[in-house]
């Protein structure tokens, strides 16, 4: 097998080996099914009972039997940490309403085992945009109004003779009771035992712009405006609604007892016709870190060390991969603890260390977000801090990537192939070009997820240094006396055949790619804070200087001996290897298909790809070990031919 076909092969191995991670993360059964019936019984138990009697029979019998169902439903739902607990649980709530308890308690025992639900079978608790509210409102009209009328009062023409009768959204008091997230179950769902069919045939961001038109039918729209006020003037209202999971889950009543009715009533107004406004609150800040890490320590405290692990690395994913690339521009030693503190954290939930432990690592990470939100205030946006962050950003990304190609480039010289040369220029180009197309795609069509980021950028991290190792091995044989003129002489056609040539272009498109991914990233966070001139004068500034840096590598280059070019090439394309393979870890690590264990004695030293980590040193230990070897056998196999 030609070198070429070695070291695609080597890349095809391990592009294979992370298609199945995504995958690898899907969560299994939820207990959805189950909280629609626990929200559908804090809500109406209050029509059953009363004072200690029973004041519908009818409605009491189905209370019953919803609440036998939702045994049943966790008896058939996958075994949790949680399960015991939870039937523990269905049963007090069963018996609760056998005994005619007060409808307070009951609410109190369903929201309380509706909760525990959730958390032991995550879901989807949000969309994630704002939904439309205009195609919320046109989807009602269409298709809901017949029975519950056009103003939600239950009034509509196909209302007659339902037994139960529709829900009146128009209710205030039934409302008050309602979550976004129930409302959304039901549309979903449908409603055993009434006329309340699925809805499932629409799309998910049908059904939540359904919801949220439907639960601000009760709120009076003259409120939104004093609701927004609120909003704005009290940041304790922010913290309690911190994103759009937050919004959807609180009841109108739970945010009164909290807050006071009228507050609670406008603010409910102003959201659920604004989710915009949590959306723009929950981009911007770190309270879904702060959020996944609270029930983050409540699943570990609950004994669910599973359900711990996945909501770490979700406010790490989802909360702090977010604002990092801003948070690093400005203060990278901060981001850098950050990062370590939270795979501190993970590995302590993995190895179950004692839970006053995790509660003082929890405790310590948000110390470090509180510290992260100062340096991510407006008013530390500034031209000076957008030039130097665009600066160094691409300086630091461009440098990896420039030596890389400049490396082929000189040998492509050196060899007398300039006609090899448009395939290498058209891979760094293509890179370049990929990288804009996704800061378009990111800023105007998706949102790239953390965990993609880094499986991204550690997957092509970890194929670069693969290659790179091959690279390197193949360039040291070469520097050994005689053996560039034996390759010239006998395989230099063979070896930089079309097929070769396409190589090149793979490779040069890998590693320029790699770092304009993660370059694009940045830019985005920083183009988003308003200082635009100021941060395209640092990016020409970087491009300025990695051209000087190019010129003088190529310069440099020519006037070196051949056998000194290979033998300072393959030792610097090593040293990329090495570098790489720590940094290829280290994502993988962060998007948590990896393992973190910490090795305090190490020095974290991101620019040589160095990470307190067991699997990161073992990594490029490996690495280095595999050079070393390859280098021993070229060079012995060179000798030998000499």
């Amino acid at each position: 097998m030609s070198f070429a076909s070695r070291v695609l092969a080597a890349f095809l191995f391990l592009a294979a080996l992370a298609m199945p991670v995504a995958a690898a993360q899907q969560q299994g059964a939820s207990g959805q099914v189950a909280w629609r019936l626990l929200d559908y019984i804090a809500v109406d138990y209050p029509a059953a009972v009363a004072d200690g009697r029973v004041i519908s029979a009818a409605e009491h019998a189905e209370m019953r039997e919803f609440s036998a169902s939702v045994r049943e439903r966790l008896v058939a739902l996958p075994t949790r940490p949680a399960t015991p607990q939870l039937l523990k649980d269905a049963d007090a709530l069963a018996a609760a309403i056998e005994r005619r308890a007060p409808p307070s308690e009951v609410a109190e025992k369903s929201r309380a085992l509706a909760g525990a639900v959730l958390r032991a079978y995550p879901t989807p608790l949000a969309p994630g945009a704002p939904p439309d509210l205009a195609r919320g409102a046109a989807l009602y009209a269409e298709q809901c109004a017949s029975c519950h009328g056009a103003t939600g009062a239950a009034d509509g023409p196909g209302a007659k003779g339902l037994e139960p009768p529709p829900i009146a959204f128009g209710d205030l008091a039934r409302a008050r009771e309602r979550s976004l997230f129930g409302l959304y179950q039901v549309i979903s769902q449908g409603l055993e035992g009434t006329a309340m069919a699925s809805f499932d045939h629409l799309s998910p961001e049908d059904r939540w712009a359904l919801a949220f038109y439907v639960g601000g039918l009760a709120f009076d729209a003259r409120s939104v405006e004093a609701g927004e006020r609120l909003w704005r003037e009290r940041p304790e209202l922010r913290g309690r609604v911190p994103d759009l999971p937050a919004l959807t889950q609180e009841t109108p009543a739970g945010l009164a007892a909290a807050i006071g009715e009228a507050d609670a009533s406008r603010i409910t107004a102003y959201l659920r016709r604004h989710p915009e406004a949590v959306a723009r609150k929950a981009s911007g800040g770190l309270d879904v870190a702060r959020a996944k890490l609270t029930e983050s320590l409540a699943a570990y405290r609950a004994g669910d060390r599973k359900l711990a692990q996945e909501l770490a690395l979700s406010a790490y994913l989802d909360g702090f991969e977010p604002v990092e690339p801003l948070l690093r521009s400005r203060d990278g030693a901060l981001t850098a603890k950050v990062e370590a503190a939270m795979g501190e954290l993970r590995a302590s939930i993995g190895r179950a260390a004692p839970e006053t432990a995790v509660a003082t690592q929890v405790q310590a990470v948000g110390a470090l977000f509180d510290a992260a939100e100062g340096a991510l205030a407006p008013e530390r946006a500034s031209a000076v801090s957008a030039f130097l962050g665009a600066f160094t950003i691409l300086l630091r990304e461009g440098v990896e990537a420039l030596l890389i190609v400049i490396a082929m480039i000189a040998f492509l010289r050196k060899a007398e192939r300039q006609d090899v040369l448009p395939y290498v220029h058209a891979g760094w180009i293509s890179a370049l070009a990929g990288g804009a197309l996704t800061w378009g795609a990111a800023t105007y069509l998706i949102s790239i997820s953390g965990a993609s980021r880094e499986l991204t950028e550690g997957v092509g991290a970890l194929v670069s240094a693969v290659v790179l190792i091959s690279v390197g091995v193949w360039m040291h044989g070469k520097a050994q006396a005689g053996a560039w003129q034996a390759y010239i002489r006998d395989k230099l056609s063979a070896a930089l055949s079309r097929r070769s040539a396409w190589f090149l272009f793979l490779l040069a498109f890998i590693v320029v790619y790699r770092e304009a991914f993660e370059t694009i990233l940045f830019y985005a966070a920083l183009w988003n804070q308003g200082t635009h001139l100021a941060m395209l004068s640092g990016a020409a500034a970087a491009v300025v200087a990695l051209a000087v840096i190019a010129w003088a590598l190529l310069s440099y280059s020519r006037r070196l001996p051949i056998g000194q070019f290979f033998a300072y090439s393959s030792l610097l394309i090593a040293a990329l290897a090495v570098v790489l393979a720590g940094k290829g870890i280290a994502g993988l690590q962060e998007a948590g298909v990896l393992a973190v264990r910490p090795l305090a004695a190490l020095p974290r030293i991101e620019a040589l790809g160095v990470f307190p980590t067991w699997e990161g040193l073992a990594a490029q230990v490996v690495t280095l070990l595999a050079v070393i070897a390859g280098f021993h056998l070229v060079g012995r196999q060179a000798r030998a031919k000499a």
